[in-house]
């Protein structure tokens, strides 16, 4: 399915350049783009009573609330210059919300756009990433700083280890595949068997993509004593990738966060533009 529709979310301490990045994809593809302006309200200090009788609480409410207002007016600005369509909101969510918040926003997309800029804020970062992936079943596309983004690549990189992840992945980005010109299935250190990769690793999803017209190579690569993550992504420089495929979070949050895991790995370090799916 073509993405028609791209979500971006933008805080009151960052720039324009993850929006004019969005705003050039869409051009690229002649899709719409939709932003979100997000400020996530400071929590009362000293508990649910403080809520109601601290001056300095209710001060700081009051600026956050005034930067909101400034931040939306200035990408307003920014938006009424651009040559794609556009459309505005914006919120002021508590913290424990602000990833239902976005959910619901990226609900109403094709894929949600983190660029440079959002990635260099943490706290913004983590909720964009945890509402999208689990609150909206939309897609996510990581753009670090340094890489050259762009929505149609002509030499693909896709991680598969045959999980409800990467299928889905895989399923959010057959547009994109079906119009670059090399598409490389990588496996690193694949199971042969029914219950992973079958008898022949890459065979059956290969098969599946050439019949949406895509260029398929399979790449089996041992791990060699190094990270999953570090193999796909020296990978991806030596085969000349513009952009990776993959599935997200295929152990629970919790896990993934107290040992790592290749989507940890990937989001903190992604060295080039990734779409990921849960």
């Amino acid at each position: 399915m073509p993405f028609k529709t791209l979500l971006t979310v933008t805080g009151p301490n960052q720039g324009d350049a993850d929006l004019k990045l969005a705003a050039g994809l869409c051009e690229e593809i002649n899709a719409h783009l939709s932003v979100l302006v997000l400020v996530i309200a400071a929590p009362p200090s000293g508990g649910a009573y403080a809520e109601v009788v601290s001056p300095v609480w209710l001060a700081e409410r009051e600026a956050e609330t005034e930067m909101l207002q400034k931040r939306n007016s200035a990408v307003s600005k920014m938006l009424s210059a651009s040559p794609v369509s556009t459309d505005l909101s914006d919120d002021y969510p508590d913290y424990a919300w602000a990833d239902e918040v976005i959910g619901r926003r990226a609900r109403y997309a094709d894929i949600t756009v983190l660029g440079p800029d959002l990635l260099a804020s943490q706290t913004l970062k983590e909720k964009v990433i945890e509402g999208t992936l689990f609150s909206s079943g939309k897609p996510i596309l990581f753009v670090p700083k340094g890489a050259s983004a762009t929505l149609k690549p002509k030499r693909v990189l896709v991680a598969w280890d045959a999980s409800l992840e990467a299928s889905r992945a895989l399923r959010e980005s057959l547009d994109i595949l079906s119009g670059a010109d090399e598409v490389r299935i990588v496996m690193v250190d694949p199971i042969e068997d029914e219950r992973h990769h079958g008898a022949e690793p890459g065979a059956d999803v290969a098969t599946y993509l050439s019949r949406h017209g895509v260029k398929v190579t399979v790449d089996r690569l041992p791990s060699s004593n190094h990270s999953i993550a570090d193999v796909l992504r020296q990978h991806a420089v030596d085969t000349g990738a513009e952009l990776m495929v993959m599935g997200a979070y295929g152990h629970s949050r919790l896990r993934e966060r107290i040992f790592g895991g290749v989507t940890r790995s990937m989001i903190e370090d992604p060295g080039l533009p990734i779409i990921m799916a849960r």
